[in-house]
């Protein structure tokens, strides 16, 4: 998927809106851990419900790691139904590898190749070598690590050399790897306030923006000091959506949810001018 099909989808859905499968066992409802298959069950309702309302879903691999075969199953289950049933969502896969190159190699085969993910999280600390291999797939997108919206992200990515925030190290020197049509950055809706100085970094890349909701980020303050011209944005949000309700009416709930937050994105959007 190309940076002007992302922003078509946006003005078409007036929405910029990701959905996090964060799909934990333990939180979905229970009604349906007795199905062959609970984590996908789960995920179908919840794609099924939010589809026309957002522009991407976003699996964390962790949710689905942890169950060893079945949860790869589930998962690789999960990307096809997207594929085949709604095939102008992006697909991210929440991954946050980084290794040295053929290592890199491997895990890019791995998401683009075998899972068909549009988009790949990718840790950036072990240098340019460690990203390029995800970067040699066409339409396919690297999704780097810039400034995360964790307290932790306070130990190393405020470090300051030469009046130079680690953070913006890492994406100055990243933005010259790839371009905007195929990297995309990381920053939590937590750290709203420092987008301004971000865009005039790379005032033309899409940036994945968690936080908002469960976390506190302000969807306003994002949109105020984040989007660009071609809105620039997916705005991620996990529990608050998939997680409205535990209740026979999970999905319903969730719609509603997620509707409340693309209604929010389509005034925003208006107010650019964008739609």
């Amino acid at each position: 998927m190309t940076h002007q099909e992302l922003f078509e989808n946006i003005k078409r859905k007036k929405s910029f809106l990701c959905v996090g499968l964060d799909s934990d066992m333990n939180k979905i409802p229970t009604l349906l851990k007795d199905t062959s298959d609970p984590l996908f069950a789960f995920n179908k309702q919840i794609i099924d419900a939010t589809h026309d309302l957002t522009i991407a879903y976003k699996p964390n691999l962790a949710f689905y790691e942890c169950m060893g075969v079945n949860g790869w199953n589930s998962l690789e289950k999960t990307v096809n139904y997207i594929r085949y049933n709604y095939p102008d969502i992006f697909i991210i896969a929440d991954a946050k590898r980084g290794d040295i190159g053929n290592t890199s190699s491997m895990y890019a085969k791995a998401f683009f190749d075998t899972m068909e993910f549009d988009a790949v999280t990718v840790a950036p600390y072990m240098g340019e070598d460690s990203v390029t291999p995800f970067l040699s797939y066409v339409d396919k997108w690297v999704i780097l690590l810039a400034l995360t919206s964790n307290k932790g992200a306070f130990d190393f990515q405020f470090v300051t050399e030469n009046d130079e925030k680690l953070f913006e190290k890492v994406i100055r020197t990243s933005s010259k790897w790839g371009n905007k049509d195929n990297m995309m950055y990381v920053v939590g809706a937590t750290k709203a306030e420092m987008l301004r100085g971000i865009r005039q970094l790379i005032p033309n890349h899409f940036l994945l923006v968690p936080g908002v909701g469960a976390q506190g980020g302000s969807l306003s303050e994002v949109a105020e000091n984040g989007m660009n011209d071609s809105c620039g944005l997916l705005v991620n949000s996990s529990r608050n959506i998939i997680y409205a309700s535990n209740g026979a009416d999970f999905a319903e709930k969730a719609r509603m949810a997620a509707k409340d937050i693309q209604l929010e994105m389509e005034q925003l959007l208006k107010v650019k001018g964008l739609i």
